[in-house]
């Protein structure tokens, strides 16, 4: 039985995996080898980030178990691994305190009006430049899975009222004023000051966010992304901001990565940009890997595994999402 990692881990995860799952050998393709020896993994663990040949996997009828290290599934829920009787998970919650930190970078960035102020900086101009307030703004949260409650949790003492859409729309946390259905999107844009996007990327959410979806926003509201950038239509999203009806924009993640030179979102005021940080964090690996130990123990064990995925939802619901 073999276990193939694909993650950046480093010797000593490497022997707590193995230490886990003592029965299994434990091999660290990296993306160098993962195309190669994904074929030969009973459990893969993991974010293959170059091109894999599903096929030949499917083919070798193998695998048995997909423990990813991120939060989104598109780099592996393909057609043939959803329609298989492949065990899919996720990493959903496991960033998110760094994925809330980095919505609430954005957003204060964007109501302080940072981004003008570092333009004056780098002119070395001490001057005041009219800013917002985020107190008293209603959020609007899409998609309320690991991420979206965090986030939630963190936005809430800020003094605001807080709205959400999810698949799963029952037992809202405390900090949630109201939670809606996930086709309620267009309900709550109509209402919200800033909309906050933490939703996976699917087949169903794919370009959501189109010129119509930005027209149901309030004209003046703030946008913020820290879900897929392929959730948006990114040209829809600059002809917004062109037009004025959003006052500003906040993106960690963009249609296509890296964000082209010639991308029309550099270079403005109303707009900050990070390159897909969110869930970066100085703990990562060690914290991916306590909870890939604790499902492998759950494996063996034939107990249920953490953030089992509906495959054909792309997530898992929340009473099995991993708090850490």
């Amino acid at each position: 039985m073999r276990i193939v990692l694909c993650y950046p881990v480093e010797p000593h995860h490497i022997a707590q995996i193995q230490a886990a799952a003592p029965d299994f050998e434990v091999v660290d393709a990296g993306q160098e080898r993962i195309d190669e020896l994904l074929p030969t993994a009973d459990i893969f663990i993991g974010h293959a980030k170059v091109p894999v040949d599903w096929d030949r996997v499917l083919k070798a009828n193998r695998l048995r178990w997909i423990q990813s290290s991120a939060a989104g599934l598109d780099h592996c829920l393909v057609p043939g691994v959803i329609d298989s009787d492949i065990v899919v998970s996720s990493a959903s919650g496991l960033f998110a305190p760094q994925v809330a930190e980095q919505t609430m970078t954005l957003l204060l960035d964007l109501i302080r009006s940072q981004g003008r102020f570092n333009r004056a900086n780098s002119r070395h101009e001490f001057i005041r430049l009219p800013t917002d307030d985020l107190r008293q703004k209603k959020v609007g949260i899409v998609g309320l899975g690991g991420n979206g409650r965090r986030i939630a949790k963190v936005l809430k003492p800020f003094d605001v009222s807080i709205v959400a859409t999810d698949y799963f729309s029952f037992d809202p946390p405390p900090e949630v004023d109201r939670l809606l259905p996930a086709d309620a999107v267009d309900e709550m844009l109509a209402e919200v000051d800033i909309a906050i996007l933490a939703l996976p990327l699917n087949a169903q959410t794919r370009g959501m966010f189109d010129a119509d979806r930005f027209a149901k926003m309030r004209p003046g509201s703030y946008f913020i992304n820290v879900a897929r950038g392929q959730v948006v239509v990114e040209s829809a999203l600059v002809d917004a901001l062109d037009s004025g009806h959003l006052r500003g924009a906040g993106v960690d993640v963009t249609e296509v990565e890296p964000l082209p030179d010639k991308s029309p979102l550099w270079d403005r005021e109303n707009v900050i940009i990070t390159p897909h940080v969110g869930a970066q964090s100085r703990w990562r690996v060690d914290d991916t890997t306590v909870m890939v130990c604790e499902n492998l123990r759950r494996f063996q064990a034939g107990e249920s595994i953490y953030n089992t995925v509906d495959k054909q939802l792309g997530f898992p619901s929340p009473e099995v999402v991993w708090h850490g």
